[in-house]
């Protein structure tokens, strides 16, 4: 199970009408002007071969590992190269921030206005200069980005109060509740597992901890739902989900919720660790690629 990330997740929450259109620029040749320098192994080589044909590709970060967003830019090229309509999904803003960024991307905006308008280091808290490259190269060659996340007062208040207490104004930046799956028993078992880490020893019936796993499934769900409308949009962009590697792992969070959503739908996803903790090694098959970026 992966305590620490899950942890950093938990904690996060213990302790604790903008538009939804995104805008699409015309594509471009590759832009020099913000590249990452890091050198694929032959393994790393062959994963990225391997990415190019599907539809969605998740980037499972851990969020304070700077080389992670290295790795990540670093893929985003090899993708945009092969296919330049390359869109990223960014769990880093929360939905009402897409109009900013669309301003960013079209240059009505600087990076440092954007940084300021959307509270970025209030509402994420981890280094902004580590995200700035990837939202550079989007800009410099036109992709689209997508605001993923679900505005942190509102995962609070569900994780606080109970789903049933979110208001009509707060309920337009999430999916249906009849849309929140609770099935799979594995994924709240391992929720369950970090939980305890920071709440000590609680019931899997408790009303508190139920209240809790609501909240990190409005969370999966709600960049879901972001994901999956993307796609059906615009079924010949190729969609890269940069996010932390707890909504990615095994499929649980995000993927698997995708796939329910378009799974009518001729597609195909793919999950990538960008490292992996000891405790998860000997497990099977958390991610279809474990990247292991480390300095190349």
């Amino acid at each position: 199970m992966n305590i620490r990330r899950i942890a950093a997740l938990v904690w996060g929450l213990i302790v604790i009408v903008a538009s939804n259109t995104i805008v699409m620029m015309p594509t471009a040749s590759a832009d020099s002007s913000a590249q990452s320098d890091v050198k694929f192994t032959s393994q790393q080589q062959q994963i990225v071969a391997q990415l190019k044909t599907a539809n969605v590709v998740y980037l499972g970060e851990t969020h304070d590992r700077p080389i992670d967003r290295q790795h990540q830019l670093s893929i985003i090229q090899a993708l945009f190269e092969h296919n330049p309509q390359v869109a990223i999904g960014m769990e880093m803003f929360q939905r009402p921030a897409q109009p900013l960024l669309d301003r960013y991307l079209a240059g009505k905006i600087t990076a440092a206005e954007l940084r300021v308008q959307s509270e970025f280091d209030k509402s994420w808290g981890y280094k902004w200069e580590d995200y700035a490259p990837i939202l550079e190269f989007a800009k410099a060659n036109r992709l689209a980005v997508i605001a993923l996340n679900t505005p942190t007062e509102i995962t609070r208040k569900a994780a606080r109060q109970g789903l049933e207490s979110l208001t009509a104004a707060e309920r337009q930046w999430i999916p249906p509740l009849t849309e929140i799956d609770r099935s799979n028993a594995k994924y709240q078992q391992m929720i369950l597992g970090s939980y305890r880490q920071h709440a000590g020893i609680v019931s899997i019936s408790s009303k508190s901890f139920d209240r809790f796993y609501n909240a990190q499934l409005l969370w999966d769900e709600t960049m879901a739902e972001r994901v999956a409308n993307f796609v059906k949009q615009n079924p010949r962009y190729q969609k890269v989900v940069i996010a932390g590697s707890s909504h990615i792992i095994y499929g649980y969070g995000i993927p698997d919720r995708v796939l329910r959503r378009l799974g009518g739908s001729k597609f195909t996803q793919k999950t990538v660790l960008l490292s992996l903790d000891r405790d998860l090694r000997t497990s099977p098959q958390p991610a279809d690629f474990i990247w292991e970026a480390e300095n190349n």
